[in-house]
């Protein structure tokens, strides 16, 4: 099986998820949200295709990584080979963030969304709506986008919001200029 990225994988991410994470961006995407940053990857023609042996080589080949990000484009445009590399990745102990523009609820409706949401730790649902964007949104680009933790939805039946990463950053400075001192 292959899949289509838009680059190859890219390591020691740490806006991506927890921890410091590889991220694997897929290439396609039909969500055509205003403002996205990452309009390069839209394109279902675009990027490179790769065998998914060769991906997962290079995932057991990571060092240093506490987790793998599935991007893009949208991930779910290719949710079977997405399922499978999960399934590989969860066999190295590593967990799994995913982005997608789909909510919880239409990946649901998919034919092979239980098994996707069965393979992954965390999934941060919804389009990016620029009218929401906000920098103090902890791993989320706007407001309207959900951080669900897959495992306890499953697990309760019921939607489970990760609720510390749900709030806004601290939003002091990474620097203060002492005072008294003039630059």
């Amino acid at each position: 099986m292959k899949i289509r990225l838009a680059s190859t994988l890219q390591s020691d991410s740490v806006v991506d998820g927890l921890g410091i994470r590889t991220v694997i961006w897929t290439q396609g995407c039909a969500h055509a949200c205003p403002g996205c940053h990452n309009k390069q990857t839209h394109n279902f023609d675009g990027g490179v295709e790769f065998e998914l042996e060769d991906i997962k080589k290079e995932i057991s080949n990571l060092v240093g990584q506490t987790g793998i990000t599935f991007s893009g484009g949208d991930p779910l445009y290719q949710i079977e080979a997405v399922i499978e590399l999960a399934k590989y990745i969860k066999t190295l102990n590593m967990d799994i963030w995913l982005y997608t523009g789909f909510t919880y609820e239409e990946v649901l409706k998919m034919p092979l969304g239980k098994d996707l949401l069965n393979s992954i730790d965390i999934m941060v649902d919804g389009k990016y709506e620029l009218a929401k964007r906000s920098l103090d949104a902890p791993f989320r680009g706007s407001t309207n986008q959900r951080i669900i933790d897959c495992k306890k939805t499953v697990l309760e039946g019921k939607l489970v919001l990760v609720d510390d990463l749900m709030k806004k950053r601290n939003t002091q400075p990474l620097f203060q200029k002492p005072e008294g001192i003039f630059i």
